[in-house]
């Protein structure tokens, strides 16, 4: 993907996503894939307020989730987007922090999307007799072994659309922006819905 376009593209689409109440408190973080050998991402800088991200603000890594070019500090979440981007096809991985996605965290295992005629948005997916399986991972500190669990989530599971992160939030990519962007609304419109049911 062209660099300019990239950074136009995902700085308009993190800037949205704000918009939705899903970054609050400079929370979340936002990345595009620019290659892949070698693995090079764009991503928003750590600790900004993203309604404010600008193309010329964002970052770019290499496949150790370390600065190559730009200002500011990777955040430390970047090597999940590197763990993703490394074990599926996604070009582009968006991370959120919503109240719906937080709130499901906590739940006490994993849980599943049934029912939904939402779930037709999912990349695959067909029919809203699909059942949609969410995993839940602990939130940690220690992101070169979380990163490294997403990596064995994401090989035995490669069907999954996403994952929250307990307490924390929802990972969730597609290869396209707009699949990306796809997949964020209608998971974060069925999220919004089964909490209200399970409330």
């Amino acid at each position: 993907m062209e660099q300019e376009d990239a950074r136009a593209q995902l700085a308009t689409l993190v800037r949205w996503i704000h918009g939705k109440g899903w970054a609050p408190g400079t929370g979340g973080n936002y990345s595009v894939v620019l290659s892949r050998a070698p693995l090079r991402l764009l991503m928003t800088p750590s600790g900004i307020d993203k309604g404010l991200v600008t193309p010329e603000g964002l970052l770019a890594v290499d496949e150790n989730a370390q600065l190559l070019s730009g200002e500011g500090k990777p955040s430390a979440e970047a090597l999940i987007h590197v763990a993703i981007a490394e074990t599926t096809s996604a070009q582009v991985i968006l991370h959120t922090h919503s109240v719906s996605n937080t709130l499901l965290s906590f739940l006490p295992e994993g849980f599943a999307l049934e029912g939904y005629e939402m779930l037709k948005a999912l990349e695959g997916v067909r029919t809203h007799e699909h059942s949609e399986s969410i995993p839940i991972l602990d939130n940690s500190q220690e992101m070169v072994s979380f990163s490294d669990e997403v990596r064995v989530l994401l090989k035995d599971k490669p069907q999954t659309h996403g994952f929250l992160m307990r307490g924390h939030g929802l990972y969730t990519w597609g290869d396209s922006f707009f699949s990306a962007k796809r997949h964020l609304e209608a998971l974060e419109f069925m999220f919004e819905v089964e909490a209200e049911r399970r409330r």
